[in-house]
């Protein structure tokens, strides 16, 4: 029987042509479906492959009841409902390689042409205008890089760098100072980055953490003269303190390929001669749009080989009757990890994950890709999944553990991970409550009962009379209001903790406040 392919979006003719030269295979170019059309015809075919317009929606899915493998030729499946995909048990792979060095390539592009204000003196050209004193640049022999995220494309912009006879200093939450040794660079914190860089790029996910990472504390920080790229993500730098570094001289020019709202047509930013732009190019060239539609098509090949595919997003297909017993576990394994990461607020190098109870009947390793997924998805953002989440923790040398007993330990199953940083260990135990759900009820060595949901302060304080009613005054004068609270305590007037759920996120300003109290050691904001 013929393995059916429906392709409604356009890609590269390349990877299109393996299919087609594959026996049994056939491929139906079918663009501009809209939903209707699309939901009466899924069912027709075995595979699917997209670009980031068709919306593959839990709607869609449903239907497909002959569908195995979704392909997405590009990096993001923010399009592909990836629970409605794994409950139905179709697998869904992408191309996270295929723009790499297309978008390397186009980051020292946007370095040069910076350096060299070449789009400024191109332009003055065509105005009739010989004016050579104007745009004198700079060399980059001897100047510093800073770049900030060292993941594929931050590190091939460091090896490029190199072959410029630049100096680099990066920081990644991942890196460490042997790593960096042997790619020839400086290992620094970001602030170091931010202080000595003559250039600085960056290369990360937008995350929470990393929305307006570049802001007006940041260019305060900078030298004088820096010169800032951006060919990552919009967002990640505060268009309105660049605007202002620029105007104040403390920045001379930046090259941006992104901005937070696209297209940019308009935008104060492309007003200044100082800034360059190009229209969110990073990956827009031939072999780039090559490369992920061979990826995945290749991925797509593997999958009807019966072979294993290399880019798989969301679990392998699982039987719906499995998937049903252990998705409520998926759940409360994630955010145990998400809360963790946050508590010990450090990079981790070992993470260790013990199960108790009735749960250890069951296979359990997608549950342990949940919770690492949870652990990494900080500082990896979107890029980890439940698939790559062991070979993203292997890539970073985070060791891995893994433990089980049918001890009930006071609770029917019982999840605890315990992680290891650099200068702290910390463990975090949850369960599943008959009629209630998700419950953490265990930090460290304290006992809590909090649904890991919502805005959550995690308070270390010493267990002294007043000190409950402080904290409270203080959050009630910055109106945030205390939902529930739960503390426990070692002994009387010893350690204690203060778990508080809240009704909206609490800003830096609030928790150093907070820090500032008397017999308060230690406060963390975590938003699930």
């Amino acid at each position: 029987m013929a393995f059916r392919i429906l392709i409604t979006e356009s890609i590269s003719n390349e990877g299109i042509q393996r299919l087609q030269e594959t026996p049994n295979v056939i491929v139906e170019l079918r663009s501009n479906l809209d939903f209707k059309d699309l939901t009466a015809i899924i069912h027709q075919f075995d595979a699917l492959i997209v670009r980031s317009q068709t919306q593959v929606t839990r709607e869609i899915i449903e239907p497909a009841t002959n569908l195995k493998i979704i392909g997405r030729a590009g990096v993001g499946v923010d399009n592909i409902d990836l629970d409605a995909a794994t409950e139905n048990g179709i697998l869904v792979v992408n191309a996270p390689n295929g723009n790499t060095n297309s978008a390397a390539e186009h980051t020292m592009a946007m370095l040069m042409a910076l350096s060299r204000n070449i789009p400024q003196a191109y332009h003055a050209l065509k105005q009739n205008k010989w004016d050579r004193k104007q745009y004198i640049g700079v060399e980059l022999k001897d100047k510093t890089l800073g770049i900030i995220g060292l993941g594929r494309i931050g590190a091939e912009v460091a090896y490029r760098a190199r072959g410029q006879r630049m100096n680099v200093i990066a920081y990644d939450p991942f890196l460490t100072k042997e790593k960096a040794s042997k790619m020839g660079i400086e290992y620094g914190s970001i602030q170091a980055v931010l202080q000595s860089a003559d250039f600085i790029t960056v290369h990360t996910p937008l995350l929470k953490e990393t929305k307006h990472l570049l802001n007006r504390d940041a260019f305060e920080r900078m030298k004088p003269g820096v010169q800032i790229i951006n060919c990552a993500r919009g967002g990640i730098i505060d268009e309105d303190a660049l605007y202002e570094a620029i105007i104040s001289k403390k920045v001379v020019g930046a090259a941006l390929d992104v901005l937070e709202e696209e297209p940019f047509l308009q935008h104060k930013l492309l007003e200044l001669p100082e800034v360059i732009a190009t229209p969110h190019l990073g990956a827009s060239t031939i072999e780039a749009q090559e490369n992920v539609a061979v990826d995945v098509c290749q991925d797509i090949l593997r999958y009807i080989h019966g072979g294993v595919v290399r880019n798989p997003v969301n679990l392998p297909s699982l039987d719906k009757e499995f998937y049903r017993k252990i998705e409520p576990y998926f759940h409360l394994g994630e955010k145990l990890g998400e809360f963790l990461i946050y508590l010990a607020d450090e990079s981790p190098e070992e993470i260790t994950i013990s199960y108790a109870g009735d749960i250890t009947s069951y296979e359990l390793s997608p549950l342990s890709r949940k919770i690492i997924k949870g652990i990494l998805k900080r500082h990896l953002g979107t890029h980890v999944n439940e698939i790559n989440a062991l070979y993203l923790a292997n890539r970073k040398d985070i060791q891995i553990h893994e433990s089980k007993t049918s001890t009930k330990k006071g609770f029917s199953n019982l999840i605890t991970v315990e992680l290891k940083t650099k200068s702290t260990k910390r463990n975090v135990s949850g369960t599943l409550l008959n009629g209630l759900g998700a419950r953490i009820v265990k930090i460290d060595h304290f006992s809590v009962d909090v649904t890991p949901k919502g805005h959550i302060i995690v308070i270390h304080h010493t267990d002294q009379p007043g000190v409950i009613g402080k904290m409270g005054s203080l959050l009630a004068n910055h109106d945030i209001n205390i939902a529930t609270m739960q503390v426990d305590r070692s002994d009387i007037g010893g350690d204690a903790i203060m778990m508080l759920k809240v009704d909206k996120h609490v800003e830096e300003v609030v928790l150093n406040k907070l820090m500032m109290l008397e017999d308060i050691h230690y406060v963390r904001a975590i938003d699930l």
